[in-house]
């Protein structure tokens, strides 16, 4: 059911959420970086890490998204099952009148046989005045009597129905309240996980504009002494050569999926602007899948172009196939269709 289902997947991703939490944790002096070397490398690092934050709040928007349909669905299953009981009630309360009603024809119909004495056909015959007085009083008493029995097979009948009703009502009542209440906990574990994941999101752009201010301060600083530098060896007429800048490092990479499933598909490429089907906007790493192969909110990492997140359809993606997000039709183009082996988290 969802809500196991739910259960399953907040472990890792409360797992993953910490470990970026703890990853986010600044090292060294409270002072920040002192290099103009140190500060592009935290803010490379700072960056990968917050893409790989972004897609996994794409991967838990996803999930928010078929776990709130799961639970409106539940929802009216609700609904529909309080209207069949206040049905139930309405027949039970009519059921009772006509048991009422039938009871009174049957007191009604023994009396009659009461005040006619003896039911022998014979009697009827020798006290008849005529035939046909005999025969219709005849016909009436077997009247009475298959009505009276009809009335009481109708009565125990409705009396079965309606107490199976009424357990099959109370077990489905049952079973619906556990379903919803674990959705609704999984919806809601869920969204705690979605905010967390922006409050860190928010977190990380504000580490990286404090780099940005420290990587424009450092630059200032260096591009001052350069000066200086140029302006003393023209003043001692010596031709200096300026010293090359030593690279900044490479940003640090983001967290590749290991020990997943692996799946060999067709990798095509798109530019298109908006919004994906799932409501969220495109970026590198939305990659458009067939859900009944590859289920919305699923990471996995395609060889040559990185993390992507299962978060959009299309009608010709259907099957074995993926569709990349690049953000330029040069870029789609250049990747064309490829046919490559996906590896999918399983966390």
């Amino acid at each position: 059911m969802l809500g196991a289902e739910g259960k399953k997947r907040l472990v890792p991703l409360g797992a993953a959420a910490c470990a970026c939490v703890l990853a986010f944790a600044p090292s060294g002096s409270a002072g920040g970086p002192s290099s103009l070397a140190a500060a592009k490398a935290d803010d490379a690092a700072v960056a990968a890490r917050s893409r790989a934050a972004v897609l996994d709040l794409y991967s838990l928007a996803a999930q928010v998204d078929t776990a709130e349909r799961r639970l409106d669905a539940l929802r009216v299953a609700t609904e529909r099952l309080t209207q069949q009981r206040a049905a139930l009630t309405r027949e039970l309360r009519l059921a009772r009148v006509d048991t009422r009603l039938s009871q009174d024809r049957l007191a009604t119909r023994l009396r009659f046989l009461y005040e006619h004495g003896s039911t022998s056909s014979l009697d009827v015959l020798m006290g008849a005045k005529s035939l046909q007085d005999a025969m219709t009083t005849l016909d009436e008493y077997n009247r009475v009597a298959r009505a009276n029995a009809l009335v009481l097979v109708q009565l125990e009948t409705a009396t079965h129905h309606l107490r199976a009703l009424q357990r099959t009502i109370a077990s489905r009542s049952r079973m619906l309240a556990a379903t919803t209440a674990a959705a609704a906990q999984t919806v809601a574990q869920l969204q705690q996980l979605r905010a967390g994941r922006m409050a860190y999101i928010s977190s990380l752009e504000s580490r990286r504009s404090l780099d940005a201010a420290t990587i424009a301060r450092l630059t200032a600083e260096a591009q001052a002494a350069a000066a200086r530098s140029q302006a003393l060896a023209v003043a001692q007429a010596r031709t200096v050569a300026a010293p090359a800048a030593a690279p900044s490092p490479p940003p640090a990479p983001v967290a590749v999926v290991t020990g997943g499933r692996t799946l060999t598909v067709s990798a095509t490429g798109y530019d298109l602007p908006g919004h994906t089907s799932s409501g969220l906007p495109v970026g590198w790493g939305i990659a458009a899948v067939d859900p009944s192969v590859i289920p919305l909110g699923t990471r996995f990492v395609v060889p040559g172009y990185g993390v992507a997140v299962a978060a959009d359809t299309g009608g010709a993606i259907v099957g074995s196939t993926i569709d990349l997000w690049f953000p330029s039709a040069n870029q789609a183009y250049a990747w064309g269709r490829r046919t490559v082996t996906i590896t999918i988290d399983q966390s």
